[in-house]
């Protein structure tokens, strides 16, 4: 493993850490500061449509600049956007730092520096290697996120140890957000130029504009479902019904976390067997289908089992997606390629929160959930139908 591949998965555990305990804190405290769930989703919302814009933008443009100058800016916005969180408490002001930042309600990476890291990795390895370096940057930020999740029950338990108001020590949470921006790109600023340009410059889409446009609509349906279910806004449900601390939600999420995290590694042992798009599907389609299941179990146990259940397979399909996007393109179109289609787990997904606030605020039954899982289903059985064919270089000799 090269310098720069090390690099980036250091750079990749801070950030996910970071967007692991903020995710959980978010909703609590906005509710603290008296906001109603339906401004929750609303902010949520703002998060991932500031977030979609950048990608986008930087996926049409990402070839006229070095990678190592983006993500030092990139770098430099999350410290931006901590501080602005920690100084803030009106409404309005944080819908426009929500905006602008790089504030994550969700437990993957939905953020600029997705595509550009994406790029980087795909050219230092091989395409037999792709898949596994994919999944082992995938499995960084999953038990990083992991770790921050349970890293939110802090200023809870610190709180009651030292008598303070848990409250004020949120702000302090977001400074450390900051600080792990900063730290970030200190990271990035020590990237090997070999590891960010290496072979010919990167290009805008050309002859594989057709399937990158077509997997970017689909990987837009399958947010848009997600965007229902976005860490916080199911952290907020699992508040309102279950009147969990955010402790005991912090827990949760580690181990749904944990269990997303080592379900990287199998789903490229699973790739090199059956194929990348059909590992994506018959991974994702039974955890869809469990997802539908959560809101009619009354009980916080089965809750938690089904949650647990669905997070060793919902996964599965990052590292493989990510593979297989860098897997149909031309080299120099990659930057390109992962910005375009990264724009689903942001842009996409924006609309979502903001319908899951207010859902959440009519009722605890778990509508959000019920949206998320029959729109993910739908977009398994046509991911399905239109690109099982396609394989990647890899696949050439594989029988499926």
């Amino acid at each position: 493993m090269s310098a720069g591949v090390r690099r980036l998965l250091w750079a990749r555990g801070l950030r996910a850490f970071a967007d692991g305990y903020v995710s959980l804190l978010l909703p609590v405290y906005l509710i603290g500061l008296g906001l109603t769930p339906f401004k929750v989703g609303m902010i949520a919302t703002a998060t991932l449509l500031g977030s979609g814009t950048l990608t986008l933008l930087v996926g049409f443009r990402a070839n006229r600049f070095d990678s190592r100058v983006l993500l030092l800016a990139a770098a430099a916005l999350m410290c931006a956007t901590g501080l602005g969180f920690a100084a803030v408490t009106s409404f309005w002001p944080l819908v426009v730092i929500a905006v602008v930042g790089t504030l994550n309600p969700s437990s993957g990476d939905v953020s600029v520096f997705l595509p550009l890291e994406h790029a980087v990795l795909a050219r230092v390895v091989s395409d037999r290697e792709r898949t596994g370096a994919f999944a082992r940057y995938s499995l960084v930020g999953a038990l990083a996120g992991a770790l921050g999740a349970i890293f939110a029950g802090a200023p809870e338990l610190l709180a009651a140890a030292l008598k303070f108001e848990v409250r004020s020590l949120y702000p302090w949470m977001f400074l450390l957000y900051a600080a792990l921006g900063l730290l970030s790109g200190l990271i990035y600023r020590k990237l090997p130029a070999a590891a960010i340009q290496t072979g010919a410059p990167a290009a805008p889409l050309k002859e594989s504009k057709r399937i990158v446009y077509t997997l970017a609509a689909l990987f837009s349906l399958d947010a848009f479902g997600g965007g229902f279910i976005v860490q916080s806004l199911l952290a907020l449900w699992l508040f309102e019904k279950f009147q969990l601390s955010t402790a005991v939600a912090g827990t949760i999420f580690f181990w749904t976390g944990v269990l997303s995290a080592f379900s990287y590694l199998v789903a490229a042992r699973i790739a090199h067997r059956i194929g990348l798009v059909n590992t994506m599907v018959f991974t994702h389609l039974p955890s869809s289908v469990l997802l539908l299941m959560v809101p009619f179990a009354s009980d916080l146990g089965w809750v938690v089992a089904l949650l647990l259940l669905r997070s060793a397979l919902s996964q599965m399909d990052v590292p493989t997606r990510s593979s297989y996007v860098m897997a149909v393109v031309s080299p120099a179109e990659r930057a390109a390629a992962a910005g375009i289609t990264s724009v689903p787990r942001s842009l996409a997904s924006a609309v979502s929160p903001l319908i899951a606030g207010y859902l959440l605020g009519l009722s605890t039954f778990g509508w959000p959930l019920i949206v998320a899982g029959t729109v993910k289903i739908a977009y398994d059985l046509m991911l399905l139908a239109t690109f099982r064919a396609v394989r990647p270089p890899e696949e050439a000799a594989l029988r499926l």
